[in-house]
């Protein structure tokens, strides 16, 4: 999933440099959603380990 927002973020900023602003703000729109998607999920992971119900490790 990092894989694919880091891809995301050099579509729009290569497609910005290029005059394509629809472009560019679909893929940043996209990777501020996976990016969200990211922080929820380690907060979940980080909230689960401290409470000792690391069940995903």
């Amino acid at each position: 999933m990092l894989q694919l927002l880091l891809i995301l973020i050099v579509v729009a900023v290569v497609s910005g440099a290029m005059g394509f602003t629809g472009l560019a703000g679909a893929a940043a729109t996209l990777a501020k959603i996976i990016a969200a998607i990211m922080l929820i999920g380690i907060v979940l992971i980080l909230i689960l380990a401290f409470m000792g119900l690391a069940i995903l490790f």
